[in-house]
């Protein structure tokens, strides 16, 4: 016997409800902290800077609180969570599988063996934008490789580009090992430190940087939606159907790339993002990437505000890394959708 099935919502729903949320969320991320900000004055500064004088102002403390430390902190991780949402849903997507993430690309491993590498050659005197450059060009450069290397006779299987990104990560784990065994003591930190993903450096000029990229990646994982939706049916179907199957699957590893190295570049590896809010949300709103898309991309945003929020309050005076928080949460969730969709199917087997 199967449970229940889940209502779907559709965009019409899940889009205004999620930019709600959204939006509460970042007001009250904003104001929580050592220096706690009231919601209602959070709300007033923010319609202040938008010319709209509504509300309260917090004192000049407050104020210098809220635009230097925390809102370029909560924009960056709405950003962050918004990519990798999107990347995670467009992968699984392309590959019709719910259980596919950024990460088996080689996009994840390749930044950061690219930041480490960074990080060995100029250790702590190398400036936050090296190191952020070398993670975004370790992930483009890594994805290109594992794309090129899955080809045969004109078209990429799935299968083989997934096992020849399980070959690149291992190499590029090598590299990041390499390169922490040949590290400094305090270059060896900020490896490991990296690595464990981290918005505690978020400036408005980190910001500007990736804005750009998320805005062009979401576009354009909207403009193949149709498309992939279209694959979902099969290739052969798709084909018929005027759909190219290859440049499709050759455009969404570019945006994957795209949005996932510009998501890890300025706060390292932040893991199951990309795997359980794309897989959350299909359960929700259903396998049309029209809805999923977007829903994916409002999810993941407001989940990782919610993860660094926590990663800066749990523990007193304390910065968590917020990869080991979306670890500790995101293994165990997955298990339990994981589980759900199998009894759905028919039990385990």
């Amino acid at each position: 016997m199967t449970g229940p099935r889940l209502r779907r919502v559709g965009a019409a729903v899940v889009v205004p409800v999620g930019l709600v949320v959204l939006a509460v969320v970042v007001v009250l991320a904003a104001g929580i902290g050592q220096n706690h900000v009231p919601a209602v004055e959070v709300f007033g500064s923010l319609m202040h800077h938008l010319h709209i004088p509504v509300g309260p102002l917090p004192d000049q403390v407050g104020e210098d609180t809220l635009w230097n430390v925390r809102m370029p902190r909560v924009v960056l991780a709405l950003l962050v969570g918004a990519a990798l949402g999107c990347a995670g849903a467009v992968l699984q997507g392309v590959f019709a599988n719910p259980l596919a993430e950024p990460g088996i690309i080689g996009v994840s491993s390749g930044a950061a063996a690219g930041a480490s590498g960074v990080i060995l050659l100029g250790g702590l005197g190398v400036a936050g934008y090296a190191v952020a450059g070398g993670a975004f060009a370790g992930g483009l450069v890594t994805t290109a490789i594992v794309y090129l290397l899955s080809r045969s006779a004109g078209r990429t299987e799935v299968i083989t580009l997934v096992l020849t990104g399980i070959a690149i990560n291992a190499f590029a784990g090598g590299l990041i090992a390499f390169f922490t065994f040949r590290a400094s003591p305090t270059a060896r930190d900020q490896i490991v430190f990296w690595q464990l993903g981290s918005l505690n450096r978020a400036s408005w000029d980190q910001v500007f940087l990736v804005v750009g990229f998320v805005a062009v990646g979401i576009v354009a994982s909207m403009v193949i939606a149709r498309r992939m939706d279209l694959l979902s049916l099969g290739e052969y179907s798709a084909r018929h159907l005027g759909v190219d199957v290859e440049a499709l699957r050759r455009v969404a590893v570019v945006i994957v790339a795209i949005l996932t190295a510009a998501a890890v570049a300025f706060c390292g590896i932040i893991l199951f993002v990309g795997l359980v809010v794309p897989h959350l949300m299909r359960l929700i709103v259903g396998p049309a990437h029209r809805v999923l898309i977007p829903a994916s991309v409002l999810a993941g945003a407001i989940g990782l505000v919610l993860a660094d929020l926590a990663a800066r309050t749990i523990v007193d005076y304390a910065d968590l890394p917020i990869g080991m928080l979306t670890s500790l949460v995101g293994g165990p969730v997955f298990l339990i959708l994981l589980r759900r969709t199998r009894a759905r199917q028919g039990g385990w087997t």
